[in-house]
C-alpha cells in the first residue's frame, strides 16, 4: 500500500490582493505560512519517501515548511509541468478590474471552463495535458513501488490530478474547489487502484 497527499499551496501575496498569478512567481502571505505550519500539525502522523513541487516558490516554500516542522527529509523533484494554470493576459490583473472591462460572465468563462483560454494563457484542459501524464508517469509510478509521495502544488494542477483520479467528467470538475493548505490524502494498492480517499479539513 502507499499513500499520496496532495496539497494546494497556501495563500499567496497575490491570492489576498485578489489578483491572476498564474505562473508569476509571487511569494507566500502571512496566512499562506500559518496554513502550511497547520497543515503540517495535520499531517505529523505519516511518512514520506518522496515530495514533489511546481517550480513556482509558493509551492515549494509550502512543503518546506510542512517538511521542516515535522523534521522531515527526503528527496523533492520540482517541474513546470505542474505548474498554476497559466493566465496568460489576465496575469498580475485584479479580478474585479477584469470584470469590470470585460464582464463577470466572460471572465467566469475563462476562470471555470474547462476548453476556453483568456487571452494569450491556458484552458484547464492545457494544464490537464501537461499534469496528468506527469503524474503518470513520475508519481503513480512511484506510487506502484510502494512509495509514499506528498505534492505541493495549485489550485488548477491539482484539479486537473484530481479530476484524473476520482474520474470526473469535464462538467463535474468545473465544480471543484481545492482548498488551500488542506491535505487531500489518497491510499493505493499495489496495482495502483484507489482503495481509500480523505480530505484532512
Amino acid at each position: 500500500m502507499a499513500t499520496l497527499v496532495l496539497i494546494r499551496h497556501g495563500q499567496s501575496q497575490w491570492n489576498l490582493e485578489n489578483r491572476f498569478t498564474g505562473w508569476i512567481d509571487i511569494p507566500l502571505a502571512p496566512k499562506g505560512e500559518q496554513e502550511a505550519h497547520s497543515c503540517a500539525k495535520k499531517l505529523k502522523d505519516y511518512q514520506f519517501d518522496l515530495g514533489y513541487t511546481s517550480a513556482l516558490i509558493r509551492a515549494q516554500d509550502t512543503l518546506k515548511i510542512i517538511m521542516q516542522d515535522n523534521k522531515w527529509k527526503f528527496p523533492i523533484k520540482k517541474d513546470k509541468a505542474i505548474n498554476e494554470r497559466m493566465y496568460g493576459d489576465l496575469q498580475g490583473k485584479n479580478k474585479d478590474e477584469m470584470r469590470k472591462i470585460y464582464g463577470a460572465e466572460q471572465v467566469q468563462i475563462w476562470r471555470r471552463s474547462y476548453d476556453i483560454a483568456p487571452p494569450g494563457g491556458e484552458a484547464l484542459k492545457d494544464t490537464a495535458a501537461r499534469s496528468i501524464p506527469y503524474f503518470k508517469k513520475h508519481i503513480l509510478a512511484n506510487l506502484k513501488k510502494g512509495k509514499n509521495i506528498i505534492v505541493s502544488a495549485h489550485g488548477n494542477s491539482l484539479r486537473s490530478i484530481v479530476m484524473f483520479l476520482d474520474k470526473l467528467t469535464k462538467d463535474e470538475v468545473l465544480k471543484l474547489e481545492i482548498p488551500t493548505g488542506v491535505p487531500y490524502v489518497y491510499e493505493f494498492d499495489k496495482k495502483g487502484k484507489i482503495i481509500k480517499k480523505e480530505i484532512l479539513s
